[in-house]
């Protein structure tokens, strides 16, 4: 099963069949919602383990990558990094993972909370990214995989969100 977390519109969304893949059992977030960013409390480590103390669509992030094998990252390529939308949903992630730390490659990241492996994929869109722009990219989405203890599936760049339904 797959987590998909994407910042397209309604149409664009409609246009590359995320609805199917909902339909499928696969999870789909969209960055379209109630939009509360993280506020950096600590509140899903210590009032609510697991959980964003903010009561919205995004409370229960750190559940729903639990529940999945795969995360998918779908994101308009914004100076080598995802949009501020994936940016907000990713931080109200943190809950997948506990406040403890753990050297891992080298580094210290969180320990995990669950218990399993997870692909990180992500396909990036926009026709203007430099070279630098893509390695930083790249570089973000291994330092996510390494942070959620998984590991790194596709990353793909495409000059139009058109094009992401031939990567899906």
């Amino acid at each position: 099963m797959k987590l998909v977390i994407h910042d397209l519109t309604k149409e664009q969304s409609e246009f590359l069949g995320l609805e199917v893949l909902e339909n499928q059992g696969n999870i789909i977030v969209d960055g379209n919602g109630e939009n509360h960013y993280c506020i950096g409390c600590f509140g899903c480590w210590l009032k609510t383990p697991g959980r964003c103390i903010i009561k919205d669509e995004y409370q229960k992030m750190g559940e729903k990558i639990s529940k999945v094998d795969e995360l998918l990252i779908i994101s308009k390529a914004t100076f080598g990094s995802y949009s501020s939308v994936v940016k907000n949903v990713l931080d109200r992630s943190i809950s997948y993972v506990s406040p403890y730390f753990v050297i891992r490659e080298g580094e210290m990241h969180h320990k995990e909370r669950y218990h399993k492996n997870l692909k990180v994929s992500a396909v990036f869109y926009g026709n203007d990214m430099t070279d630098k722009e893509k390695e930083t990219s790249v570089n973000l989405v291994v330092a996510n995989a390494v942070n959620l203890n998984g590991t790194v599936g596709n990353i793909d760049f495409v000059d139009s969100f058109e094009i992401i339904k031939e990567v899906l």
